[in-house]
């Protein structure tokens, strides 16, 4: 997932200032453009927690403009949100696809915990689960 963001300089304490259209709970900034948008990686894998934790859907990234600049998701974040996001739209509860895969609801809760380290071949079988599959691309 690539997110398009909005580089903006601080006119009052100097650096710049970054902010996700598509995810506005992460903000975040750095001394120069290059430490803004590697401290931006962080502010939106943190922003991704809020959407978890109240079970939202997270927004898909728009398409940036010409020339705007972009973060990518780490992968096995990707693949955490994109279960999360078809398990609400589906309307599968934990406790649902415990059921589908033959484990536990606790262990379902693992998936879609982002503190906690999940191979992504794990997340692929509970998308399975869901009639869905898990692409991944060398771009």
């Amino acid at each position: 997932m690539r997110f398009p963001v909005t580089l903006t300089p601080d006119e009052d304490a100097g650096g710049f200032v970054v902010t996700f259209p598509d995810i506005p709970e992460a903000v975040t900034q750095g001394e120069t453009e290059s430490e803004a948008l590697e401290m931006a990686v962080g502010a939106l894998s943190t922003a991704m927690e809020f959407y978890f934790e109240d079970k939202r859907a997270v927004p898909v990234p728009s398409s940036p403009r010409i020339g705007q600049k972009t973060v990518v998701l780490p992968a096995s974040l990707t693949a955490k949100v994109l279960l999360l996001n078809e398990m609400l739209a589906q309307g599968v509860r934990p406790a649902d696809l415990a059921r589908r895969l033959n484990t536990t609801p606790q262990e379902v809760n693992r998936l879609t915990d982002l503190r906690h380290v999940t191979r992504i071949d794990r997340v692929d079988v509970a998308l399975r689960a869901l009639g869905k599959r898990l692409e991944i691309r060398l771009a």
